[in-house]
């Protein structure tokens, strides 16, 4: 089994991630033992400037999610399926699915027991092609992993109707965490 850094290197020298892309590599952060990881679409501007995921406008408000459900960015894992910035442009099925090899690899070596799917592009890297207008909120178990399902807080930043209802997903996400994690 890779560990998170060697498959961050991989992700640094993979020629496909890099492939009409730019900036620096965002291949994720937080605690490598995680029991809640938290999977987002592709790094923006921002994040391509500091190798970091979440670190603009997004990463203000997931972080303010995140206190919402007693935790703070040092206690889950952030990454997302494509691990380079796209620009403008929407993001090509080819580039979901190569991008969900390096993510299947990074929960495989984190083992979170919850994945919290933050938008379309999670879902149809890990799930499957789903609306998440349809299954937010929802929980969806495979294995021994827990699937949850949301809103990219970019949508929530976007459309006002979004953010009441990503609040209220947090607060049933802090539910299950009370009744899976403790």
């Amino acid at each position: 089994m890779k560990t998170l850094q060697e498959i961050s290197k991989e992700i640094a020298a993979c020629k496909e991630c890099q492939r009409n892309k730019s900036g620096l590599p965002v291949a994720g952060e937080g605690n490598p033992h995680a029991r809640i990881l938290f999977i987002g679409e592709a790094p923006g501007a921002q994040e391509a400037k500091t190798g970091r995921p979440f670190v603009g406008r997004s990463g203000k408000f997931l972080n303010k999610l995140l206190e919402s459900i007693g935790s703070g960015r040092e206690d889950v894992f952030i990454t997302s399926p494509v691990k380079y910035f796209s620009g403008s442009r929407a993001l090509t099925e080819k580039e979901i699915v190569h991008g969900k090899m390096h993510t299947l690899e990074q929960v495989e070596a984190i083992k979170p027991r919850i994945i919290v799917l933050l938008g379309s592009v999670a879902h149809k890297a890990l799930v499957g092609n789903i609306k998440v207008t349809e299954t937010h909120g929802t929980v969806v178990k495979n294995n021994s992993i827990i699937y949850f399902s949301t809103f990219h807080p970019a949508a929530a930043l976007r459309f006002g109707f979004t953010r009441e209802k990503i609040r209220e997903d947090f607060k049933k996400l802090r539910v299950l965490i009370k009744k899976e994690l403790n």
